[in-house]
C-alpha cells in the first residue's frame, strides 16, 4: 500500500511550487507514495470569511489517514493555520516537515536566503557602483521576506553603510502596492535610491512597470532586483537580476527529511539548500545569460499556449451555461455529470467534483446552512472518473477524498482546491498529476468560475424560489387561504392571451354569492361571520375540485372551470345546490347553515371578445339565482 504525503499551501507562487512539487515527486521516484495537496488562493484584501472559505481546504484531510505533513510555507504566510496544521499533524502521530518558516521542535527545509543576499549587494554595490538601496518588501510576518531584509541589514552594518539603506516599504505582497508607492515617489520629486531590491521577482517587475510608466529606465535611471528566479521574470524586458533558490532541490530534500522521521530520527532536523545570485539586465548585466534566446523560444510556445487557453476559456463558458441554465438541483447534477462525461479532456480521465449535501436543499430553506470550518462525512457526487473509470454511487465518505483511488497503483499528485461562496463550503474537486497546471494558474482559473457558477445558480434558484412564495402570499386570501383578487386579475390575463390566440379555447366561470352574511356578523360577530365563510369557501372548494378558486372580496367567489370540472359543470351546479342548506334570513341559523347564489357562463367564440364578457353574464346568473332561492323561501 502507497504511503500519502499531505502537502498545504497556497497557489499564489505557483511556478516555485511547481518547481518543489517535482523535486518531491522525482525523489519519491523510488518508493510507493502519493502526494496530496490541500491547495487555495486566499488573497490579503480578501475579507475574513472568503479567506475562511478558500483555507477550509485545509480541514478536509483527517491526518491519522496520512504518512506525513509538508507546510510550503513560502506561499503560506498565514500562521495560525500553520500552527493548526502542525498541532493537527502531531495529534495524529505523523512527521511534519516545513518550508519557509521556522517552528520550534519541527523539522525545517529552507534555502540559504541569507548568503544570497550578501551576494546580491555585493555585486550591486561593488560591480555598479549603487550606494542607496530601498527594500520593497512582503509582509512583516512573513519568514522569507523578513529574512532577506534582514540579511540586506546585517550586509549594510558589516560594511558601515547602514544608512544607505533608505527605506523598507511592505506591500503585503501586493503588486498594486509597489505601483502606488513608485508613484508617490516620482509625483513627489523624492530622489530614488541606487537599486530596488525586491522580495520576490513580481514585486520586481511591478517595479519595473512602474517606473517606466513615470519616465524612469530600467537599469539605466535606477537598479533592479529580485527573488526567486521565475520564468516570466528570465524573459521579461529587462531580465530580471533575481536568486534561484532551487525550489526543486528543496523539495526533495523535504523527502529526505520525511524518511529520516519516518525511521524513527528525532523532530527538528533541518536541511538548508544554496540559493544562487543570477545577474540580469536589470542590474545592467547583460553577458550572464542569453535572455533574448528564451524570448524567443518563449515566443514560439505562445501560440500553442494561445490556441490552448482559447480552448480552456471555451470549455468554462460551457460549463457557466450549463450550470447556469438549470432549474433545479437535479437538473444541475444530471447536466454537469453529462458534460464532463462527454468532454474531460483538459480535466483528464481522474478528476473529481464533490458537493456539500445540504447544497440543494439550503437553496430551498434559508435556515439550512453549509459548513464553514469542515466538509460534511458523506459528499453528494457530481462527477467521478478515477484513471477513466466512472465511481458507482451517488454518496461518497468525504474522509476517504478520493473515489475509487488506488491505494496500490502508480505514484500520483492530487490536488484538492475548495468550492464555496465566502465562508459556506460548497464541497470540492480534484484534480490528479497537473503540476502544469498549479504553474500555469489554470486550476485557479476553473476552480474559480466554477464556484462562480454553482453560486450564480444557488443565488437565481434561491431568489425564484423566494419570489414564487412571494407571489404565492400575495395572491392567497389570508382566510380561506384560496386565491385572491390580485391571483384572479392575473388569470384573467392568461385566459385572455387564450382568446386572443386559441379561438376554440374552452372555460366558464362561476360567480358565487354568500347569502346572509351581513345577518351574522351583526347578530353573532365578525368570528361567527368568518367561520360561515370559511364553510361556504370549503364547500365550493368540494365540488369544485379541480378548478382554481378565488375569494373577490366579502361574500364574493368565482371559480374559472376547464378540464372535468368543465365538462361536468352542470352536473357540479346541480351538486352544489343540493349540498347547501334551504335559503333562510331567520334567527336563529343553523349552526351548520350553508347559502350560497351561483352564476355559471361559457366562454363562447361566437360572442365574447374578452374575460369580462364572460364574468358580466356569470355575474348576471348569480343574481337571478339569489333572487329566486330568496323567492323560493318566501312560498
Amino acid at each position: 500500500m502507497k504511503k500519502k504525503i499531505a502537502v498545504f499551501t497556497t497557489g499564489w507562487c505557483s511556478e516555485i511550487l511547481s518547481q518543489f512539487l517535482t523535486g518531491m515527486m522525482n525523489e519519491l521516484s523510488g518508493e510507493k507514495a502519493d502526494i496530496f495537496l490541500f491547495l487555495c488562493y486566499p488573497a490579503y484584501i480578501d475579507n475574513a470569511s472568503t479567506k475562511q472559505g478558500e483555507m477550509n481546504i485545509f480541514n478536509l484531510p483527517d491526518l491519522h489517514d496520512f504518512d506525513g505533513t509538508v507546510i510550503f510555507a513560502s506561499a503560506l504566510d498565514y500562521q495560525d493555520r500553520i500552527d493548526r496544521i502542525i498541532e493537527r499533524s502531531n495529534e495524529a502521530g505523523i512527521p511534519v516537515i516545513i518550508q519557509g518558516t521556522r517552528r520550534e521542535g519541527i523539522s525545517f527545509v529552507g534555502s540559504d536566503n541569507n548568503q544570497a543576499i550578501r551576494d546580491l549587494c555585493a555585486h550591486v554595490r561593488n560591480e555598479h557602483g549603487a550606494k542607496t538601496i530601498s527594500f520593497i518588501a512582503g509582509t512583516r510576518d512573513s519568514h522569507d521576506s523578513e529574512l532577506r531584509v534582514n540579511a540586506v541589514r546585517d550586509y549594510m552594518r558589516e560594511n558601515n553603510c547602514e544608512d544607505d539603506l533608505i527605506e523598507v516599504f511592505y506591500t503585503d505582497w501586493e503588486n498594486a502596492a509597489v505601483t502606488r508607492h513608485i508613484n508617490e515617489l516620482c509625483e513627489t520629486g523624492a530622489k530614488l535610491p541606487d537599486v530596488f531590491i525586491c522580495a520576490n521577482d513580481g514585486l520586481a517587475m511591478e517595479t519595473c512597470v512602474s517606473l517606466s510608466n513615470n519616465g524612469y529606465e530600467v537599469p539605466k535611471d535606477v537598479l533592479v532586483t529580485g527573488f526567486d528566479y521565475i520564468d516570466g521574470s528570465k524573459i521579461f524586458d529587462p531580465s530580471i537580476a533575481s536568486v534561484d533558490q532551487c525550489f526543486d532541490e528543496m523539495g526533495a530534500a523535504a523527502i529526505r527529511l520525511w524518511r529520516k522521521l519516518l525511521s524513527g530520527e528525532k523532530s527538528g532536523i533541518c536541511e538548508m539548500i544554496p540559493c544562487r545570485f543570477i545577474p540580469g539586465e536589470s542590474c545592467n548585466c547583460y553577458e550572464h545569460r542569453n535572455s533574448d534566446k528564451l524570448r524567443r523560444r518563449m515566443g514560439r510556445e505562445a501560440f500553442s499556449k494561445r490556441a490552448m487557453t482559447t480552448y480552456f476559456e471555451r470549455k468554462l463558458n460551457i460549463i457557466d451555461s450549463t450550470v447556469l441554465s438549470c432549474l433545479t438541483h437535479l437538473e444541475l447534477k444530471e447536466n454537469l455529470h453529462d458534460l464532463l462525461t462527454e468532454n474531460h479532456d483538459y480535466e483528464g480521465d481522474s478528476f473529481h467534483v464533490l458537493l456539500e449535501p445540504n447544497f440543494g436543499l439550503s437553496i430551498y430553506d434559508s435556515n439550512i446552512k453549509l459548513n464553514t470550518d469542515r466538509y460534511s462525512k458523506n459528499m453528494e457526487i457530481i462527477y467521478s472518473t478515477e484513471d477513466g473509470v466512472p465511481f458507482k454511487g451517488d454518496v461518497f465518505d468525504s474522509r476517504e477524498l478520493i473515489p475509487g483511488y488506488d491505494a496500490d497503483g502508480a505514484n500520483h499528485l492530487y490536488v484538492f482546491l475548495p468550492l464555496h461562496e465566502a465562508d459556506s463550503a460548497y464541497g470540492y474537486i480534484v484534480f490528479r498529476d497537473c503540476i502544469d497546471k498549479v504553474e500555469n494558474h489554470f486550476l485557479l482559473t476553473y476552480y474559480n468560475r466554477m464556484a462562480l457558477a454553482f453560486e450564480k445558480f444557488r443565488h437565481a434558484l434561491t431568489l425564484d424560489h423566494i419570489n414564487k412564495r412571494l407571489l404565492d402570499l400575495m395572491g392567497r386570501d389570508p382566510l380561506t387561504n384560496v386565491n385572491n383578487r390580485m391571483a384572479y386579475d392575473d388569470k384573467e390575463k392568461y385566459l385572455q392571451s387564450l382568446i386572443n390566440s386559441e379561438p376554440d379555447v374552452q372555460f366558464a366561470l362561476v360567480v358565487f354569492d354568500v347569502n346572509n352574511l351581513k345577518m351574522i356578523n351583526d347578530s353573532l360577530g365578525h368570528e361567527a361571520g368568518d367561520a360561515y365563510l370559511l364553510r361556504a369557501c370549503h364547500l365550493i372548494c368540494d365540488v369544485f375540485k379541480h378548478s382554481p378558486v378565488y375569494r373577490m372580496g366579502g361574500d364574493e367567489f368565482v371559480a374559472v372551470l376547464s378540464g372535468e370540472d368543465y365538462d361536468n359543470r352542470d352536473a357540479n351546479l346541480k351538486m352544489i345546490n343540493e349540498k347547501m342548506s334551504p335559503y333562510s334570513d331567520t334567527l336563529p341559523l343553523p349552526d351548520d347553515y350553508v347559502s350560497v347564489a351561483c352564476g355559471i357562463s361559457v366562454f363562447d367564440s361566437n360572442t365574447d371578445r374578452t374575460v369580462a364578457d364572460v364574468a358580466k353574464r356569470a355575474d348576471e346568473e348569480m343574481y337571478k339565482d339569489k333572487a329566486a332561492k330568496k323567492s323560493k323561501k318566501s312560498l
